[in-house]
């Protein structure tokens, strides 16, 4: 089954029509993956292939956010003509939509307009339809009806209004009915005064705008995934309320349901999110926007990260990186550390391994079992340095300025700890 324009289909119309047939195999296509669809890939639930090669001679559609100003309005519709060209004028309320074509005659007289929306009979919105891909319209005044299956070459300029109203897939489709031929091609997005929008309506125009170049619509998907939420999984939801959480708490909080669900257990949904594991430097881990501004990229190198399982496979992504865009920020560098020490403190148990200017803390899972032993090596040894605080956690006493510093002591710590012999922090606390 191959479902064309995914992201025009709800949860139950995909799942009715894959229900039709037992086993049948679903190739999806869409431009702009709904959240829900690319939190499945992302989470290699579902196999993705990305179209990143545009056609020849294809050039960028040159997109514009504007306060609706009726001078504008007249002056793009008017460059457009003058060059030959045909404009889609885009008026998404049917009942005042005869008002807005009768508007734009009075402020370009010259134009030829016409007008197509879904409630007109069939025979006369084919004719619309027919006379403006014949030229003999040059202004088309319609509603979302053109979003797919409008390929017009001539038509090279695409005015929305209220452009906040729109998802950022839609505005995505919206725009792709313009450039589709070797002449430069422009959008205008026209919006209310910015106080009276949204801040989700905001964030959609900002990447529609920034997102300019030819191929970005799994960029696009990526910050639309950002701004509504993943969706439901199992459910009929395609978008969520991520912000609550956010996006890599979310991917922890599946990737340990998945996990759980693979070694034939029940996912233990009563623990505490924070029994993720957590390494704090004191400094930032991340990956800076300058660095890398491709938002996607930016989501797949994080994941990637995260998933290393081994030091030398963290070692080899890094040298990829370096080779890849360059050499690392301090903050970057950071991260690689914060991963490399996760993946030493994971099998002794600890949940939190924490050193910065002014001292830290190694905080245990509840029920861990720590290696007695080597802890009361450590403190006894060197009492200046560390003591209990608390249950399940010893407390850092040592100060060091750098982060290098910082990397290598916890490094020099775990290494003591991860020797034989195994018992309750308890006992230790007792023995000591």
């Amino acid at each position: 089954m191959i479902i064309d324009e995914e992201h025009r289909f709800g949860v139950r119309q995909k799942e009715a029509l894959r229900k039709l047939r037992a086993d049948v195999n679903v190739l999806s296509l869409t431009a702009t993956p709904i959240p829900r669809t690319l939190n499945l890939a992302l989470n290699g639930i579902r196999d993705l292939s990305i179209i990143a090669t545009a056609p020849d001679h294809r050039l960028p559609v040159r997109t514009f956010v504007r306060e609706d100003d009726r001078r504008l309005v007249q002056e793009a519709i008017r460059r457009e003509l003058g060059r030959g060209g045909q404009v889609f004028y885009l008026h998404n309320e049917v009942r005042t939509i005869e008002q807005s074509a009768l508007e734009l005659a009075k402020l370009v007289p010259e134009a030829h307009i016409g007008m197509g929306h879904g409630q007109m009979p069939k025979h006369e919105l084919e004719r619309t339809m027919r006379e403006f891909a014949h030229r003999q319209t040059n202004v088309l005044v319609c509603s979302t009806i053109i979003e797919s299956g409008i390929d017009i070459p001539n038509a090279n300029t695409i005015i929305i209004e209220r452009a906040d109203k729109f998802g950022l897939a839609e505005l995505h489709q919206l725009r792709g009915r313009v450039g589709r031929s070797n002449r430069q091609a422009y959008a205008y997005l026209l919006t209310p005064h910015p106080k009276s929008m949204t801040k989700d309506a905001a964030k959609r125009l900002e990447a529609i705008r920034d997102a300019g170049e030819l191929g970005v619509g799994f960029s696009l998907a990526t910050h639309d995934l950002e701004i509504r939420g993943t969706g439901e999984l199992l459910g009929k939801d395609q978008s969520g309320q991520i912000e609550s959480i956010g996006y890599s708490m979310y991917l922890d909080m599946l990737s340990r349901a998945v996990d759980a669900l693979r070694g034939g257990r029940v996912p233990d949904t009563d623990l505490p999110v924070e029994l993720g594991d957590e390494v704090l430097l004191g400094e930032s881990a991340l990956i800076p926007d300058d660095y890398l501004p491709d938002i996607a990229q930016r989501l797949m190198l994080y994941k990637r990260i995260a998933s290393q399982t081994t030091r030398s496979a963290l070692e080899d992504l890094r040298g990829e990186v370096r080779d890849r865009f360059g050499k690392l920020p301090d903050a970057l560098v950071n991260l690689f550390h914060v991963a490399r020490l996760k993946l030493d403190a994971k099998p002794l148990g600890i949940r939190t391994l924490e050193l910065g200017g002014k001292g830290g803390r190694i905080r245990f899972h509840d029920g861990a079992e720590v290696k007695v032993d080597q802890v009361l090596a450590l403190i006894s040894s060197r009492p200046k340095e560390f003591t209990f605080r608390g249950e399940h956690t010893i407390g850092l006493l040592k100060r060091i300025e750098s982060v290098e510093g910082r990397v290598q002591y916890l490094e020099s710590v775990l290494a003591a700890l991860n020797q034989p012999g195994t018992t309750s922090l308890d006992e230790a606390k007792v023995a000591a």
